[in-house]
């Protein structure tokens, strides 16, 4: 029997700041930061400067709520710029040789059966591209951990919170991991009633 990986995790790649993702991931962070850049924040911005210019803005609840989103907006700007700037993309679609064609590695998408015989199916993805509604896992989880490096056929021990676990690999492939795009999320100042979508 194989064991997955059970050590604790020393000079890894996420220690070191690499940020890997496929390349629909960082398509739709940098569609994010598009967004918040060109037309959610100046539409804030110019939310915030008609509440200013209606006079005393220690009571003026649409200036405050007004300048809070900013301080927000530029947060989640400067964490997207940091992701953007640190991603290292690796596309599950890229031909592969080797190893690296039949064991689990980043991008794999990886079918397993517990000791149960319960099958499940998991694409493992980088740490901004989880969606458990898809099945879509972190490369730094402990399930991606435990399969990492395997292949069918394949036995992997996993050390979970609720216990330890046998699972037997049944299928390792490479192919395209649907995303979901980034969109707009309602209620978004720049569709607004009085700001409308800029082109």
């Amino acid at each position: 029997m194989r064991k997955g990986s059970t050590r604790e995790p020393q000079n890894e790649p996420s220690a070191l700041g690499k940020n890997y993702i496929t390349p629909s991931g960082l398509q739709r962070l940098k569609d994010e930061h598009r967004f918040l850049l060109t037309r959610e924040r100046p539409a804030v911005v110019e939310v915030v400067a008609w509440a200013a210019s209606n006079g005393d803005r220690s009571e003026n609840a649409d200036y405050q709520y007004g300048k809070r989103r900013l301080r927000q907006i530029d947060g989640r700007i400067r964490f997207l710029a940091k992701r953007i700037e640190a991603a290292e993309v690796v596309d599950p679609e890229a031909p592969r040789t080797g190893q690296a064609k039949t064991r689990v590695f980043f991008g794999a998408t990886v079918r397993y059966a517990n000791a149960a015989g319960a099958e499940r199916v998991v694409s493992i993805v980088g740490v901004d591209e989880i969606d458990l509604d898809r099945n879509h896992i972190s490369w730094a989880s402990p399930l991606a951990r435990a399969l990492m490096k395997s292949e069918a056929g394949d036995s992997v021990v996993l050390q979970a919170p609720a216990g330890t676990e046998y699972l037997t690999v049944l299928d390792v492939c490479y192919k395209p991991i649907p995303m979901e795009p980034f969109r707009e999320p309602p209620g978004s100042e720049s569709l607004a009633k009085g700001h409308p979508r800029r082109r």
